[in-house]
């Protein structure tokens, strides 16, 4: 059973990882494309988000694989077999409770140093490419907007990095309008590190808002500073998803202000990272537990598994409610776990009542002695 669990398990992962990662490679290619990032980014950026795709559908995954197995060996009869053997529900449920500890120890792995380590590259990747300026303003043919008032264009790029025929449009002041355009431009870094745009053989035309004044000039040479079209990424340097566990759990303060965050989302943070591959755990045996309750029908366990997916969405309902009062108080942490003892609880109870319905004597009555009175 162990076997058919983890092949199954590897085919449902692989068609949910396709599905979640092509919608958010849509979404990225949509946002990278556009700012006019080359293809090496997008795929730079989309295998970085992998991690905590994976880490979404795992216990999905692990509960799909769960019910599917137990499903084909309920309609193949195998379980009827095993069970005639003398094999209780809690014994079946062993292989299915070591599948759940595997995933769990993969989504360890992603919950602990993966998705942390995907999620600090990514911003620093971000950032990187926000003041990229090929990206922001060297784009052929095309107006850009790279800030509020500014528009800028360009007819054609050299191979050797002249820029021909260039448009720049500043409305940025109140009281006036400025027009340039040139032959050629280039851009260039001056000695304190500023980016600067040399347009050479162009008008400036400056238009007076107050009484509608035209006036134009005409230059050899005039340097524009492009600077502040270039907007880097001024978020603080991390977040509580790219920071390691342990410092998370020994230093929460100090992590708090630096995030911004308060002391209970860290903590929510940290504790979440233990609670996600107990979440796996769960979703193995609830899928096993549920269609174990039911008992041999030419309908099949249909209804056992609508009540096994209504038990993990009442599980995920627990988890959304205890997040609240964990951010608002770090000190109720513990509530973080109630979703898998809840889950671990409703397991064993299901179990419970497959032995109850499979003991001697409880499915089906004895028949009356000859002779005896109707």
């Amino acid at each position: 059973m162990l076997s058919q669990l983890m092949v199954l398990f590897g085919f449902f992962s692989l068609v949910l990882v396709m599905v979640y990662w092509v919608n958010r490679a849509v979404n990225l290619f949509g946002d990278l494309i556009a700012d006019g990032h080359s293809g090496g980014i997008f795929i730079e950026f989309t295998l970085l988000s992998l991690p905590a795709v994976i880490a979404i559908v795992l216990p999905i995954a692990a509960f799909a694989a769960s019910v599917y197995v137990i499903n084909r060996s309920s309609n193949d009869s195998e379980l009827t077999v095993v069970q005639a053997t003398g094999y209780s529900p809690w014994r079946l449920a062993r292989p299915v409770l070591v599948f759940g500890l595997i995933i769990g120890a993969m989504m360890a792995v992603l919950a602990h140093v993966l998705v942390p380590l995907s999620y600090g590259q990514l911003r620093e990747r971000e950032a990187e490419i926000s003041g990229s300026v090929s990206a922001r303003l060297l784009h052929e043919g095309t107006f850009l907007h790279p800030a509020k008032g500014v528009t800028f264009y360009i007819r054609e790029i050299s191979p050797e990095g002249e820029l021909r025929d260039v448009f720049l449009s500043d409305r940025r002041l109140k009281d006036r309008e400025v027009i340039y355009t040139a032959r050629t431009a280039y851009i260039v870094r001056s000695e304190s590190d500023t980016t600067m745009l040399t347009m050479v053989e162009g008008t400036a035309q400056t238009l007076r808002r107050s009484d509608k004044a035209l006036s134009t000039t005409t230059f050899e040479d005039l340097t524009y500073d492009i600077s502040s079209l270039i907007t880097p990424d001024r978020r603080p340097g991390r977040r509580a998803r790219q920071i390691g566990t342990l410092e998370l759990l020994t230093d929460t303060e100090a992590v708090a202000i630096e995030v911004n965050d308060s002391v209970g989302e860290v903590l929510e943070e940290a504790h979440m990272r233990f609670e996600q591959p107990l979440l796996c755990v769960v979703a193995a045996l609830i899928g096993y537990a549920a269609l174990m309750t039911g008992s041999f029908s030419r309908f099949g366990v249909t209804r056992q598994i609508i009540g096994a997916i209504f038990l993990l969405v009442l599980i995920k309902i627990i988890e959304s409610s205890v997040s609240t009062p964990v951010r608002a108080n770090g000190a109720l942490w513990p509530l973080i776990y109630l979703p898998s003892l809840t889950g671990f609880a409703i397991t064993g109870a299901m179990l419970w009542q497959a032995s109850r319905m499979r003991r001697p004597g409880r499915t089906a009555r004895k028949s009356p002695a000859p002779g005896a009175a109707a």
